[in-house]
């Protein structure tokens, strides 16, 4: 893709991801949020984070199963936007509904299981959202950057039991919200799977020559002198060392014991 379309896509995500803010606010603004504005707010906050962190689990599979790369491009934009939507939320809850009473939201988190597992969700959102910058790649090294942004699986898995215990109707949207990070799960691991048997199976390869099998040149063997065992030195051999022999000659040309 060119830089103008990577723009491009970009800013439509940027777009789109605000429009359920837009929607939230035209609504409160029209009178269209109901009977009880303050709990729908917070319903359409939550439904909206979990949305937009199954949209972000999506471009890995897309791009190892179908070889797509324009969805990487946004990838890191809808996690951010997911954090925010999930921080909204959350203070939307403390401070709109709770008013900030700090005895009833202890109480809450440990009397209801859906408030404990949204809140340990949220925290691990966290170290996510921090450490989602290029520069904090190169700071933890790419491996383990990539291990640490795996929990995003963890924090999918419980935003969806806190949708399922915290629904008292329509029970059907969380349910289909676990499906698709079923699906999205089992796509991960095919993928995964599919890339260790490709690397199985692929030739290894041979060792040029002049190299060994492990990629090291091995060291050439001393040139072999021939004909010439032992060399006296220059003195010795004028005085009648043989070559060949390593022993001096006597008068008649025989060589003679030492």
């Amino acid at each position: 893709m060119t830089r103008a379309r990577i723009r491009l896509l970009k800013a439509a995500t940027f777009a789109a991801c605000c429009l359920p803010l837009a929607r939230i606010a035209w609504d409160a603004f029209t009178g269209g949020l109901g009977a009880n504005p303050i709990e729908a707010v917070l319903n359409r906050l939550g439904f909206w984070t979990l949305t937009l962190l199954t949209l972000s689990l999506v471009p890995t599979p897309a791009h190892d199963l179908l070889g797509l790369a324009w969805p990487v491009r946004v990838r890191r934009m809808l996690g951010l936007f997911t954090f925010a939507y999930a921080t909204l939320h959350l203070c939307w809850y403390v401070g709109v509904d709770q008013f900030f009473d700090l005895h009833v939201l202890a109480k809450d988190v440990l009397k209801r299981k859906f408030m404990a597992v949204g809140f340990v969700g949220w925290l691990l959102l966290v170290p996510l959202a921090v450490t989602s910058t290029d520069r904090w790649v190169r700071r933890l090294g790419y491996a383990r950057w990539k291990r640490l942004h795996r929990l995003v699986y963890a924090v999918a898995a419980l935003g969806v039991v806190h949708f399922v215990w915290r629904v008292k109707a329509d029970a059907l949207r969380p349910y289909v919200f676990a499906a698709i990070l079923a699906a999205l799960l089992g796509a991960r691991a095919a993928a995964r799977l599919r890339a260790q048997v490709s690397r199985a199976g692929a030739p290894r390869p041979r060792s040029s020559p002049g190299r060994t099998a492990s990629g090291g040149i091995p060291r050439r063997p001393a040139p072999r002198r021939r004909g010439c065992r032992r060399r006296g030195p220059p003195r010795a051999r004028a005085r009648g060392w043989r070559r060949g022999a390593g022993r001096r000659a006597g008068p008649t040309g025989t060589p003679s014991r030492p």
